[in-house]
């Protein structure tokens, strides 16, 4: 019957979407943030799930609420300018510059480095990168179901050998939770959280991720909008809820885990030395060959992706063109090292994070105000001026730099003025007040009489 899905239906579809945000390098971050949060990890794994799991279903709701075909269309809203160059380095984001490379270092830390030599390090992450995009080139320039099929199998398979990792830890932890790592996990333990949940950048990616979601229900013979939405609301919190079980586990692990391995540089030792003290060298090897295949498929979604959007932006360069293009500047990105992509990756995400979540409250608040062109446009610019200067501040701060002289007053000026500055959610409150406020100067508009 049109509209009305089963429960296996709706399985299907959230599983599919788990596959799709479950990189394998979101594993490294729960696990960093347990090593960090240490006795304060509830406080921080809460805030985490809330970026890092309540938001993406949050953007794929948006996007099956708002109608739109896509993300440009959706973020034209606001102005068609803004949209190209939103979606444009939101792609960028989730692809070649961090998202996309962060899949061949994070495969090379947990599945190769752990049997290399210390002073080979930067010569086996050069080999293997060149191997691993190199494969996923390959692919990427003619995407086949294979690569589909794979996924389909990797994601529950991997989901089956955390599992019985994570098991193991909470049944027998390796130690008990030590105080916390860092100054910010001691006093701001929540916030901390929330802000380490952008790392995930499945939020930005929900945005993409959306439409394909909409399709799969569509392709089921769901046809009436508010049915969609329902479908999507009900598959999104399948895969929600995975995703959380998971980050809470890897969490708990990686905080059980300081006493006997101490702390890491990145979360990517965390999970190799803890399948090898669970389950020995056969444990090692089974987790790595894993999470490459995972790393893999996730690398060659991402490229084919990117290349696809650039495609119909600039459709006198070939969809081969970019694709290679985009392998080539993957790969080069990748032998940075996972550290320095993280470090570079943060202040992107302070900056790009509020206008992606800006953009979900306007959706969803849209119909109350029309879609006037005013309240989008106003609250993304106010949001845009805070948020800029946040990912400059981050960039300085991690990085050792002194905060440029011609930013200082402004920076200044919103830690006296904006309530949340310091916690980094300074766009918060004004963007809800210019929400308030042009919302009631767009429907006066509408009021007021025409003259002739």
């Amino acid at each position: 019957m049109k509209g009305k899905l089963t429960f296996s239906s709706y399985a299907t579809i959230g599983v599919m979407l788990f596959a799709l945000f479950f990189g394998a390098g979101n594993l490294i971050f729960p696990a960093q943030l347990g090593q960090n949060a240490g006795t304060n990890l509830w406080p921080s794994i809460i805030g985490f799930l809330i970026t890092g799991v309540g938001l993406p279903l949050l953007g794929i709701i948006a996007m099956s609420f708002s109608g739109s075909r896509n993300l440009q269309e959706l973020s034209s809203r606001v102005h068609p300018v803004y949209a190209v160059g939103f979606t444009s380095l939101l792609y960028l984001t989730i692809g070649p510059f961090f998202a996309s490379p962060r899949t061949g270092t994070v495969a090379y830390e947990v599945g190769i480095a752990p049997f290399i030599n210390e002073s080979s390090q930067q010569m086996g992450l050069f080999i293997f990168t060149l191997l691993f995009f190199g494969v996923v080139l390959l692919f990427s320039l003619k995407p086949a179901k294979l690569v589909d099929n794979v996924g389909k199998f990797l994601a529950p398979g991997l989901v089956v050998m955390l599992a019985v990792l994570l098991t193991a830890a909470i049944a027998n932890p390796m130690g008990g939770m030590e105080a916390p790592q860092e100054a910010a996990y001691t006093n701001g333990s929540f916030i901390t959280g929330f802000l380490e949940g952008y790392n995930t950048m499945d939020a930005l990616a929900s945005l993409v991720f959306g439409i394909i979601v909409i399709n799969a229900i569509r392709a089921m013979g769901v046809t009436s909008n508010t049915d969609i939405l329902r479908a999507t609301v009900k598959a999104g919190s399948i895969a929600i809820f995975l995703l959380a079980v998971i980050y809470v586990g890897i969490a708990y692990l990686g905080a059980t885990s300081t006493q006997v391995y101490g702390t890491f540089e990145t979360g990517g030792p965390i999970l190799s030395n803890a399948a090898s003290h669970y389950f020995g060298i056969l444990g090692s090897v089974m987790l790595a060959i894993a999470i490459i295949l995972a790393c893999l498929t996730t690398a060659i979604g991402l490229t084919v992706a990117n290349a696809e959007y650039f495609h119909t932006l600039f459709p006198k360069i070939s969809y081969q063109k970019l694709v290679v293009f985009f392998a080539t500047i993957t790969f080069v990105i990748a032998n940075f090292g996972l550290a320095n992509i993280i470090s570079y990756s943060i202040p992107v995400l302070m900056f790009l994070y509020p206008l992606a979540i800006v953009l979900i409250i306007l959706t969803f608040l849209s119909p109350l105000f029309s879609h006037a062109t005013i309240v989008y446009s106003s609250t993304i610019a106010v949001t845009f001026l805070i948020s800029i200067f946040d990912g400059l501040k981050s960039f300085c701060d991690s990085f050792g730099i002194e905060y440029f002289s011609w930013m200082q007053p402004i920076v200044v000026f919103y830690e006296q003025t904006l309530p949340l500055y310091n916690q980094g959610l300074g766009w918060l409150l004004p963007a809800i007040a210019v929400i308030i406020v042009t919302g009631f100067i767009s429907h006066f508009q509408r009021k007021a009489p025409v003259h002739a």
